[in-house]
């Protein structure tokens, strides 16, 4: 089976059908990406977040986990802030736990995980960022990444 990125409403059906999201590759320092991305997600009422990364103890005061192995419960989503050749190993612990989605963040994709995944029967996102598909999808996208809270396609004046 080879790989097909999902659509747009596809994607969609990923984030709505979602109730949690492990974070793989998250960051403590703030200028991260991944720090950003866990920032927006944790913020929200949107997913029940899990953070992996063997090399932090806790981040917003939550633990946070060597690995998908050790998490409380089976993530829906596994999104993926780490190198492409790291992925598979990846896809591998995804497919163990019985996650339902692999999402590699944006710059991030790998051939091998497309096609493992999806034969595995995973539903699998490359190079595109969580956060900004979800605010997308939900009204929040700005051109710095923050809701405003305004619903115009005018710029407000200054």
């Amino acid at each position: 089976m080879s790989y097909q990125e999902p659509t747009a409403k596809e994607r969609l059906n990923i984030l709505q059908s979602a109730k949690s999201v492990a974070i793989v590759g998250v960051s403590s320092n703030r200028s991260r990406a991944s720090y950003f991305v866990a920032s927006y997600l944790k913020g929200g009422d949107y997913y029940k977040v899990y953070f992996v990364n063997p090399m932090i103890d806790t981040l917003f005061d939550q633990k946070v986990y060597s690995s998908l192995a050790e998490l409380p419960e089976v993530p829906d989503i596994v999104d993926v802030f780490r190198k492409p050749s790291d992925t598979p190993g990846i896809l591998d612990e995804a497919i163990a736990v019985g996650a339902k989605t692999i999402w590699l963040q944006l710059g991030v994709s790998n051939d091998e995980v497309g096609q493992r995944g999806t034969a595995a029967g995973l539903n699998v996102v490359m190079d595109r960022c969580i956060k900004i598909e979800h605010a997308r999808f939900h009204g929040g996208l700005h051109l710095a990444g923050f809701n405003t809270g305004v619903i115009s396609s005018r710029r407000a004046k200054k």
